[in-house]
């Protein structure tokens, strides 16, 4: 319904002048009595609502209406109204600052004293506001839809937590949707009539009595559910922004804030961005309140509870998840209940689903777990549908990525806290350039489950084992889909082009036309697929480059040598994983045409062979090398990619072009560059290591897979100092636990005995096989030769 305020703008609704009309009012204050009863008496109330009899004025408190209300058997017109506070505006919004608090009270929910002073005084600061009313026999009937004949008590409450959320929605008209709170939300989830058989369910199963199990749910919803304030949403906002606003210039997608608006006004929204920065919230929170969209759920773990982030947090929205709860049956029901809560509310989720913020620059493998409760939702029919939101949050530059860095070396990381939160903050403080938040298209996780096989959604399955194999593969197309999506919208940085130039040519330090001479022909690629970009045109500009690099030699990644007849640039001594880290951030751009590049090269190496058949089983060879690294399509979908790849060498490609090896080589050549030793290097680097380590050991035996990935670091950096290894970017914890989980998807960490021992070394022996066309592909680069003319 519309709003009635006090200057008498028309309200719609639809009750009916022949029916008794019951005023429940929400005023907390004598004040609020006086300006609701005052309001009435001057005709406030809608003429559609009015009789010739006074309304009755009734506490909406649950204990009153019980007494007062439920046992009237004339079926009353219920109509919610309440009085709205206002902060003071400014520059057109009305917004808590501190300043307003100075007072010791909350614009939006002044004290007494404070009231009476702004009724005199600012009679601008507050508005009356009417709810959808409903007859009282409606309410009783959409409670016994779901609870039999309800207890009158049980039906107060229920009036109450319904007037409660229409006076909310009226009062986002005043407002604004970005206020949209959840309220009673443990109270509604206590009396729902699925959670109570759910609880029983659950008692009798573990032999617990119902009280026990109650007062165990009501504890667990008491640590799980947000208890969102405004006032502490609007202060906490203006607290962190100098953690992003001093740091960076902020680049949003408003095109698709537009669509998702429009979206969620029928579906709940669950955004899963890309995690590379503790400020990731701050960035997307900021931006989608300055457009209105209320503020999401925000799924976090128990690491950022500590005082005060954790209690303000919690009121901004914030949920914390216990990091494990194992067999408890009755927190894990609590979890789902409050997911499918909040979904069939149409309150929007936000969560990393990573499961922390990235290492090494790219994307991680998907967690399954809080998606599961989303499909969960979906699959019982609690809700119809909801949209995935890829989000893809990028940043040219980040002060914490040196402590990342050191942490895949074997430093440890430092627990969060009052000094940490001091220490990031005034880390801050220096400009980084730019981020970048772009949104992918929206996914139906209906149709994304139905579409892939789920038993639920689809044909049932056969068997219990069945069933599980079809749900689990289905969560994980959803996952899949998700992260293509973030990928898809992630642009390419100025900072991902210079390092990954920079990482290309070893320690080797490189003038301003030679870094130059490695971009332009990525470019020139770059705008022939037309993927996104940063602003890469300030590489255009007079003094752009120069620029660029040195803000990386202030950031402490590039050093610059000027004593000689120009300057040169190379990647300073320890920053290497740095370094990755922001080319890593686009490196999936270039995946396929580095296969493309080992693919022909290896047909080269092969001239007795069919060279078509032996390039595609080369490609089909190093996508299962690099499937635990990135995100590839089914096969048929990935070779139609490549062969897209290929078209863009040669236009008039034919699988049976004579000496077509030769043909796709001089292309190659002609393009300017090759891109697998400045991008895949120290991937399939980690994987040596891996594979050499496991060679050299008893297959019999066990493996600790801790101390195996120590074991790697301590090996692989004597490997970098003998020249075995490229770069110090392949000595990474986080790249050798990757390559580990691809041996074991090959059964290479299986206790065995000699067959063990013998894949292990042919493992290690197609590494070193690549390794050798890397360098090939390295060899023919005329970008790189360009430093030797």
């Amino acid at each position: 319904m519309s709003v009635k305020g006090q200057s008498g703008s028309e309200v719609s609704g639809s009750g009916t002048s022949s029916r008794p009309t019951v005023v429940v009012a929400a005023a907390t204050t004598s004040i609020e009595r006086d300006l609701i009863t005052r309001w009435m008496r001057s005709g406030g109330l809608p003429a559609e609502y009015d009789t010739d009899a006074t309304p009755a004025v009734l506490d909406l408190d649950s204990k009153v209406l019980a007494a007062e209300l439920v046992p009237r058997s004339d079926d009353p017109l219920i109509v919610p109204v309440k009085v709205v506070w206002l902060p003071a505006a400014r520059d057109g919004a009305r917004r808590v600052r501190f300043s307003d608090i100075l007072a010791l009270t909350n614009p939006r929910n002044p004290n007494r004293l404070i009231q009476q002073w702004l009724v005199g005084r600012s009679s601008d600061r507050h508005r009356i506001v009417v709810a959808e009313p409903a007859p009282l026999s409606e309410l009783q009937a959409s409670l016994q839809a779901d609870d039999g004949d309800p207890a009158p008590d049980l039906l107060a409450r229920h009036i109450t937590r319904r007037a409660v959320v229409a006076l909310e929605r009226s009062e986002r008209a005043v407002i604004g949707d970005r206020y949209k709170v959840p309220r009673l939300v443990a109270e509604q989830i206590m009396d729902s009539v699925s959670f109570r058989r759910h609880l029983e369910a659950i008692a009798e199963e573990h032999n617990i009595s119902r009280e026990e199990v109650d007062s165990r749910a009501r504890a667990v919803l008491r640590e799980l559910v947000a208890v969102q304030s405004r006032l502490v949403t609007d202060l906490f906002t203006q607290a962190m922004r100098p953690l992003h606003s001093s740091a960076w210039s902020v680049h949003a997608d408003e095109s698709g804030l537009r669509s998702l608006r429009e979206l969620n006004r029928r579906r709940p929204l669950v955004f899963l961005p890309s995690h590379r920065s503790y400020a990731d919230a701050f960035v997307l929170g900021d931006i989608l309140a300055n457009n209105e969209f209320p503020r999401n759920h925000l799924m976090g773990g128990a690491n950022l509870t500590f005082w005060p982030i954790g209690p303000i947090a919690r009121r901004t929205g914030t949920v914390f998840i216990r990091r494990s709860f194992g067999d408890d049956a009755v927190y894990k029901a609590a979890l789902e209940e409050y997911f499918a809560y909040l979904l069939t509310k149409r309150f929007n989720l936000e969560w990393y689903f990573e499961g922390g913020r990235t290492r090494t620059g790219k994307l991680r493998a998907p967690r399954f777990g809080l998606l599961n409760y989303v499909a969960n939702a979906i699959r019982t029919g609690r809700v119809e549908d909801a949209m995935l939101v890829p989000v893809s949050i990028t940043y040219e530059g980040l002060a914490e990525v040196a402590a990342v860095a050191a942490e895949q070396t074997g430093a440890t990381k430092k627990p969060e806290g009052l000094t940490w939160l001091a220490r990031y903050a005034r880390n801050q403080r220096r400009s980084a350039g730019n981020v970048y938040v772009r949104f992918g298209e929206p996914l139906s996780m209906h149709g994304l489950l139905a579409g892939s096989g789920d038993p639920e959604l689809s044909e049932p399955a056969r068997d219990e084992t069945e069933h599980s194999e079809r749900t689990r593969k289905a969560l994980q197309k959803v996952a899949f889909e998700v992260a293509v999506g973030i990928n898809g919208a992630t642009p390419i940085t100025v900072n991902c082009l210079v390092t990954l130039a920079l990482l290309g040519v070893r320690d080797r330090a490189l003038t301003l036309d030679e870094v130059r001479a490695v971009i332009a022909p990525v470019r020139r690629y770059i705008e022939a697929r037309n993927l996104p970009q940063g602003e890469l045109s300030v590489l255009d500009m007079e003094g752009g480059l120069a620029r660029v690099l040195g803000s990386l030699t202030d950031a402490g990644v590039v050093t610059t040598y000027s004593g000689g007849e120009e300057p040169v640039y190379s990647i300073q001594r320890g920053q290497h994983l740095v370094a990755a880290f922001y080319r890593n951030s686009g490196v999936h751009w270039f995946v396929n045409r580095a296969i493309l590049e080992l693919s022909i090269l290896c047909a080269h190496m092969n001239p007795g062979e069919n060279p078509v058949v032996v390039a595609w089983e080369e490609a089909k060879n190093l996508r299962d090398l690099l499937k635990f690294e990135f995100f590839f399509p089914d096969r048929d979908t990935f070779e139609a990619q490549m062969r897209a790849e290929l078209a863009l060498l040669v236009a008039e490609w034919s699988d049976e072009l004579p000496r077509s090896e030769q043909v796709a080589l001089s292309a190659l050549i002609e393009t300017g560059f090759f891109m697998v030793h400045r991008t895949l290097r120290s991937f399939f680097d980690a994987q040596l290591v891996v594979a050499e380590r496991l060679a050299l050991r008893d297959p019999s035996l066990k493996l600790d897979r801790t101390a195996f990935l120590d074991e790697c670091v301590a090996v692989g950096t004597q490997m970098l100092l003998q020249g075995r290894l490229y770069g110090p970017e392949s000595v990474s914890s986080e790249l050798f636990a990757t390559a580990l989980q691809l041996a074991g998807n090959r059964g290479l960490l299986e206790t065995g005995g000699e067959e063990v021992r013998e894949r292990r070394r042919a493992f290690a022996a197609d590494l070193l096989a690549v390794g050798k066309r890397v360098q090939l592909a390295e060899s023919l680069d005329v970008s790189n030769r360009k430093a030797d003319r």
